[in-house]
């Protein structure tokens, strides 16, 4: 038991889709009917999604139980945005690195996914954070990260390891969960995989929260295809400047990225942003990130995390490849203490 534990004050919404007292923004979308032809182009459906959008607004600012959520529509917002996303495979964009990767015909990008999504393990995970626990967590294959650090370098760098997904079939277990008592579905590395996750959802007929367990290098398209379907963005927020995240993740471009999508999440959903304390990084990374969100995101529950550890290919860095010392556990939390962040887990 986390003796440091408060119930969180900025998942409020969350919390009541996980007592089944609000729906799931994936079940208010599809609720919302959209008309679209059977062989259009993207940009004529993106403009059926932006007219579509307004509607879902004005939607969930309106459902106060579970009992104003209307029926699915036969042709639904939902699915407008499942076709998009497959459409977006022929010329792959779902990240930030914008590959452009023809993965509808097997080729493969920076993540080495091709059309295929595969998962290396479901379960009910007990170690996430406490509102989230039982978390019926789906751990996908493959990255379009490479953290030389990474405590999951034989999923991540395994894209085609694990089981081939099922729509269907991962929705009857995604069910099965549910009914056993898990508090949200939680995909984790979803980012490549956000077709499949959409045609997971279309299929689900059960209410339960949708956590997006993410690096938040994703793109704008993928963020206005995830609003409207994301309850709660488990956000990482691992690096304060673009020379730390390109040195040991190998990501360019990291800090406007991620900070616009973390701007975009906050007016879609709720987030519970994760901040892993690196060792060396109090500076350069954890005081910038944190300054940034109590200036620009105050309401977002606040994970400060002491969980690193050297592994995978951190010995190839000998400035990480060390625990955190406990002058640099005190000195992050004089950090998040003093910029006075509201909603902090330790």
């Amino acid at each position: 038991m986390n003796l440091n534990y408060i119930e969180p004050i900025y998942l409020a919404r969350y919390l009541e889709v996980m007592r089944d007292r609000l729906p799931s923004q994936f079940l208010i979308s599809r609720s919302v009917k959209v008309d679209f032809n059977k062989d259009p182009s993207l940009p004529e459906l993106w403009g059926l999604h932006d007219d579509a959008m307004k509607s879902l607004r004005e939607r969930i600012e309106r459902v106060s139980s579970m009992h104003d959520l209307s029926p699915p529509a036969a042709s639904s917002l939902l699915d407008l945005k499942v076709t998009i996303a497959n459409m977006m495979l022929e010329n792959c964009n779902f990240c930030e690195r914008r590959c452009g990767a023809d993965r509808k015909h097997k080729k493969t990008g920076y993540c080495k996914i091709d059309a295929v999504s595969r998962y290396s393990a479901e379960f009910l995970h007990q170690g996430e954070e406490p509102e989230l626990v039982p978390s019926h967590t789906i751990f996908f294959t493959g990255c379009n990260f490479r953290c030389v650090y990474c405590q999951n370098w034989d999923i991540s760098q395994s894209p085609r390891s694990g089981t081939p997904i099922l729509s269907q079939e991962l929705a009857r277990i995604i069910t099965l969960r549910r009914e056993y008592g898990s508090r949200n579905v939680n995909f984790v590395t979803p980012t490549p995989h956000t077709h499949t996750i959409l045609k997971i959802l279309n299929a689900l007929k059960v209410n339960v929260p949708v956590v997006w367990n993410t690096n938040m290098y994703y793109s704008k398209e993928v963020a206005e295809l995830l609003e409207g379907v994301v309850d709660v963005y488990l956000g990482d927020m691992r690096y304060g400047n673009d020379d730390c995240a390109k040195k040991y993740s190998d990501v360019p471009d990291y800090w406007n990225v991620v900070m616009r999508n973390f701007m975009t999440a906050y007016t879609g959903g709720e987030i519970l942003l994760r901040q892993l304390v690196l060792p060396g990084h109090l500076d350069c990374c954890t005081a910038p990130i944190v300054k940034w969100v109590k200036e620009n995101i105050p309401n977002v529950r606040f994970n400060l995390m002491f969980q690193y550890r050297p592994t995978y290919r951190a010995y190839e860095h000998p400035e990480i490849n060390r625990s955190l010392m406990p002058v640099e556990v005190q000195k992050a939390l004089d950090i998040v203490r003093e910029a006075g962040l509201e909603d902090v887990l330790i």
